[in-house]
């Protein structure tokens, strides 16, 4: 075996020890929110198109931890590299504060303005009014969920990927069989339907919230709170976080026009794209997200040991790794694709265009393998404003004004949307991967490391 191979995977092997646990939290939280579906589509095609479209507005308190989640997995990464621990507190306790003072608002946005997001879209009345009940839960909640995704990456920038496994397993499970019980009714609970689902959700992430907070407090944790404010450490974790919060609430944007654009070709179309993209995400999320993760860990703490070019190796090598296997997943995608499809709908042209959807999403997972990799690797170094570029020039070049273009004033139909999906996703990965190839993330974290070495004394 030649040093290049042993050095891949020496690579790879890390990468499946770092990532197997986010593979397995990841396939929980994608199962929950499967299961969600299932159970809306023994309702009605319409109660599927209202949870879709409300999880549109449901993305924001998640793009927000996630973009908080992402200064924290950075700044405690690189940290931990160099044993820095007091600098990696402070960044954990101001990030996961800043959640939860950031998800105040969106209850009283739930509460008041549900109903007028779901109408804004162009959605029928049934739609509105069984998406608005159900945002209204999940936007209670929202606090919540940004504390829980914040601290799930705070223990992963440390190497810890088995304790948020436990915590979000154990809140995942609460969810799907209250979303089971509360939903249909089983035993001596009501039958609440679309509500039932909703407080499903709204509790588990309350519980998944409270768990992570006392595996903080407790001794079993390198982690801790500290309760000063170090100016330097909170500039850096917000400005890490903003372009990662802009990156994801980028394409939860441009998804409203996009489901609009859908809603012209009717509710069985739409509802078959939720579909689609719930398998997509179900099969193969758990794979990119981890991945993801497992590069911005092993880069960020490579970095923080001083090794820029191992660093630079460790995330190429990363990303061979995510398109051969997601490029291999992506072809057994596309080839099972109707007993997928199947069991989440009983409705014919609802399965049928969930089909054609789920076959456009195994061509696009080459390139989700190429970006995904790369950008956590980029977001390991501190880097969110690469990764938060490529999505929005893709999303609203290719997702929004292509398809728009060629299906609706050139005529193509649905040919017209599939095309700027694949599109999207062959920009954003051409932008992150030229990012790490030629950027210079790693001088920017050795100047965002010495700044808060030189804070901390």
């Amino acid at each position: 075996m030649t040093g290049l191979r042993r050095r891949v995977f020496a690579v790879w092997r890390e990468t499946l020890s770092l990532s197997w646990p986010v593979a397995v939290q990841e396939t929980l939280s994608t199962l929950m929110r499967t299961v969600d579906i299932i159970v809306t589509g023994l309702f009605s095609p319409a109660a599927v198109a209202a949870v879709g479209i409300a999880d549109l507005y449901a993305q924001i308190p998640m793009r927000i931890g996630s973009g908080l989640g992402a200064g924290a997995i950075a700044l405690s990464s690189q940290d931990t590299g160099r044993d820095a621990e007091v600098t990696r507190d402070r960044a954990i306790t101001q990030a996961i504060g800043i959640g939860f003072l950031v998800g105040l608002p969106l209850i009283v946005v739930g509460y008041f303005l549900a109903d007028s997001a779901m109408a804004i879209l162009g959605a029928e009345s049934e739609v509105v009014r069984l998406g608005g009940l159900y945002l209204m839960v999940i936007f209670a909640a929202a606090p919540m969920r940004i504390v829980g995704l914040t601290s799930s990456r705070a223990f992963q920038g440390t190497g810890d990927t088995v304790t948020p496994m436990y915590i979000n397993a154990g809140s995942n499970a609460a969810n799907i069989v209250l979303s089971v019980v509360l939903g249909l009714g089983i035993g001596m609970a009501p039958t609440l339907g679309i509500l039932g689902v909703g407080l499903a959700t709204a509790i588990s992430r309350t519980g998944e919230a409270v768990a992570f907070v006392l595996a903080i407090l407790s001794d079993r944790s390198d982690l801790s709170f500290v309760r000063s404010a170090d100016p330097t450490v909170m500039y850096q974790l917000v400005t890490v976080a903003v372009p990662n919060v802009a990156e994801g609430m980028t394409t939860s944007v441009a998804s409203y026009p996009f489901n609009a654009l859908l809603l012209v070709f009717g509710t069985e179309v739409i509802a078959g794209y939720h579909i689609a993209r719930r398998i997509y995400h179900q099969t193969t999320g758990p794979l990119y997200r981890s991945y993801s993760v497992a590069a911005s860990i092993i880069v960020g703490q490579t970095l923080g040991e001083g090794d820029a070019d191992r660093a630079r190796f460790s995330g190429l090598a990363i990303t061979a790794f995510g398109v051969m296997t997601l490029g291999t997943a992506g072809i057994v995608l596309f080839g099972i694709v109707e007993p997928l499809t199947s069991i989440f709908s009983n409705d014919p042209e609802a399965t049928r265009h969930a089909a054609a959807f789920t076959r456009v999403y195994g061509i696009m997972l080459f390139f989700v393998g190429v970006f995904f990799p790369a950008a956590g690797a980029l977001r390991g170094a501190s880097d969110t404003k690469t990764p938060f570029y490529a999505r929005l020039t893709g999303t609203f070049c290719f997702m929004l004004a292509f398809s728009y273009v060629t299906s609706i004033v050139l005529g193509y139909g649905l040919v017209g949307v599939y095309a700027g999906m694949i599109l999207t996703y062959v920009w954003w990965a051409g932008v992150v991967l030229a990012g790490f190839l030629w950027g210079d993330w790693a001088g920017k974290a050795e100047s965002m490391m010495t700044e808060r070495s030189i804070s901390s004394n």
